[in-house]
């Protein structure tokens, strides 16, 4: 027979029949009434063409075709009770698991050393991959869970996903400890006057600096521009260059590459850092552990 053709409640009083062989016992441990278990064995016994059951001195005895029934349905509904009363929970403790996180390299810069310390003592089975947010694949990694959470400003992300805010990027200068600049307040004319190094990270959101800047009017002289934030240090520490980063990315430079951190000489716009994740996940107990770490370690 086709299975569209059978009504599956009916299989979960054969398998409480299997259990308990007797219908009142089964139908208290259903909370039916005992005409209700004995219809539904009727309305089986016609659906499937066999007595299914026996009434003997020891009570409701299986047929050679119930018993061939038993252990495929009683499976069937455990399978389909553990997957719809999964745990709501997430032992971190107890979990081997990989999180891919998609972020910039100022956000590894930023956020894996405190987030890497946490999760030794939190998380000790569990290990991050990281990658970048490139937009034409990260929505999809974020829809179909190959991804876990995203970091950054990504207006491109929208509809089908969440987001929260962590903290708001302020941009400051710097340059190495014995720069020019540092001889005096940094004014607009000096900072235009020396050299710059810019940084073009795409799809990072850290582009609308250099476009309030040219909309301003401002022109630096740019002697160099890299993809990425990753060499910054090691670039201004050994030349008269000067960069204008986020703040929480030059406080990671400062001391080890000997650097000093300027107030820029014109107010520039903050950049939203948020976290984001897809509306499929959103309720996934791993994802929201995570998110939760996030949010404690990071957070304004």
């Amino acid at each position: 027979m086709e299975l569209r053709e059978l009504d599956l409640n009916l299989l979960l009083v054969f398998n409480q029949l299997l259990i308990d062989r007797r219908v009142s016992t089964a139908a208290d441990n259903l909370d039916l009434t005992q005409p209700a278990v004995s219809n539904a064995l009727k309305r089986l016994r016609v659906a499937l063409n066999d007595e299914l059951f026996v009434r003997t001195y020891q009570g409701m005895e299986p047929t050679p075709y119930a018993q061939q029934l038993a252990e495929p349905v009683a499976l069937a509904i455990q399978t389909l009770r553990d997957a719809l009363n999964r745990q709501d929970t997430f032992n971190p403790l107890n979990c081997n698991r990989r999180f891919t996180m998609a972020m910039t390299d100022i956000g590894e810069i930023y956020f894996m050393p405190r987030l890497m310390d946490a999760l030794a003592e939190r998380a000790p089975g569990c290990s991050i991959s990281t990658l970048r947010n490139t937009s034409d694949t990260l929505a999809e990694g974020l829809q179909n869970g190959a991804i876990d959470l995203a970091v950054g400003l990504l207006p491109h992300l929208q509809a089908g996903f969440f987001q929260q805010r962590l903290f708001h990027h302020r941009y400051v200068c710097m340059c190495r400890k014995d720069h020019p600049a540092t001889r005096g307040p940094l004014t607009l004319e000096r900072y235009c006057s020396y050299d710059h190094v810019r940084v073009v990270a795409a799809n990072t959101g850290h582009g609308e600096v250099d476009t309030f800047l040219a909309r301003a009017g401002i022109e630096r002289n740019i002697r160099l521009e890299v993809p990425h934030f990753v060499a910054v240090g090691h670039i201004l520490q050994r030349t008269d260059l000067m960069a204008t980063v986020p703040e929480r990315f030059a406080s990671s430079c400062e001391q080890p590459f000997g650097l000093t951190v300027l107030p820029t000489p014109v107010e520039l716009p903050n950049i939203e850092i948020n976290l984001f994740w897809h509306a499929r996940y959103n309720k996934d107990p791993a994802n929201r552990w995570l998110r939760q770490l996030m949010f404690e370690l990071f957070s304004d």
